[in-house]
């Protein structure tokens, strides 16, 4: 295994943090990553400093050229461009890093005996570092046909992740249930901070008050599952909550409030599953909703 390694030279198309986080990965696990290029000069140079022996070439030619694994970590609307663009053959394997594009936007290296693929960790990328400490145990989401499938499976092992494959076709469903965890977290996050703003708090002091709560759900969660680990005034069918939170969520912002209705209304069906929430009272806090709802209109 080593010595295929050795023999099987990886290069980069795009130069971001997806492409700068995973070289190291890819390097630190033994792999001979050995070439990259971007539209921007600085950033194959400065994956140059980070990754040992590998380097900055003249085009994303150049990289096909040099390299067996050429890895596409350009933004997802360039990469049919991008490979389009390129002259492949039977010997390269071709695989991006977008979670929501299928891989048939790398026909043209298909057409021309190469093998194609996708392999999507499941992680922030904001700052290389940061998500390099990060890959360990994460979720990578793989595609591709029966060998070059195996090889991405097993790189991802290899650098600590866990390989989940993804059916065709369901690549943006996927990717979507991401966002729900990620930046969509942020986005509750900053609408919880901008409550503390309200009332005179700043968001460091928000966030110090409600990391920590969000650090005992997810413990929760893993303990008992989604119902099992959630609490609250939906959960409980504390009704009269329930309206307070509506009364001085709209009187801040109907939007807020909206938001509110719709997390609430999805929190329904878990607090039953729970066992804590009746269907009578499941259905007095659904009426609540709706009939607030529609007075807000």
């Amino acid at each position: 295994m080593q010595e295929q390694r050795q023999e099987q030279r990886h290069g980069f198309i795009g130069c971001g943090r997806v492409g700068r986080t995973l070289a190291q990965a890819f390097a630190n696990a033994g792999y001979m990553v050995t070439g990259a290029w971007s539209r921007k000069a600085a950033d194959p140079a400065l994956m140059a400093q980070e990754v040992p022996g590998l380097h900055s070439l003249a085009s994303a030619q150049a990289v096909a050229d040099a390299c067996d694994f050429v890895w596409l970590t350009v933004a997802d609307d360039a990469i049919a461009t991008v490979a389009d663009g390129i002259a492949w053959s039977a010997r390269h394997r071709v695989i991006h890093c977008s979670g929501a594009t299928e891989i048939g936007a790398l026909q043209n290296a298909k057409d021309h005996g190469a093998s194609i693929g996708g392999f999507h960790p499941m992680q922030m990328f904001t700052n290389p570092a940061v998500a390099l400490k990060g890959l360990p145990g994460c979720t990578v989401g793989v595609e591709a046909e029966a060998e070059l499938l195996e090889a991405l499976r097993r790189m991802a092992s290899d650098i600590g992740c866990i390989p989940v494959q993804v059916p065709a076709g369901q690549r943006a469903l996927y990717h979507a249930s991401a966002y729900y965890v990620g930046p969509f977290l942020i986005a509750l996050l900053a609408e919880g901070a901008n409550l503390w703003r309200k009332f005179g708090a700043s968001e460091k002091q928000a966030l110090d008050a409600m990391l920590p709560l969000l650090a005992g759900t997810l413990s929760a969660v893993r303990d008992g599952g989604l119902a099992h680990g959630m609490g609250g005034c939906v959960a409980r069918g504390d009704i009269g909550t329930v309206r307070k939170h509506l009364t001085a969520l709209d009187r801040y912002d109907p939007d807020a409030g909206q938001l509110y209705r719709a997390l609430a209304k999805r929190n329904i069906p878990l607090g039953i599953a729970r066992g804590s929430l009746s269907a009578a009272a499941a259905e007095r806090i659904g009426e609540t909703l709706a009939m607030d709802a529609k007075a807000d209109a």
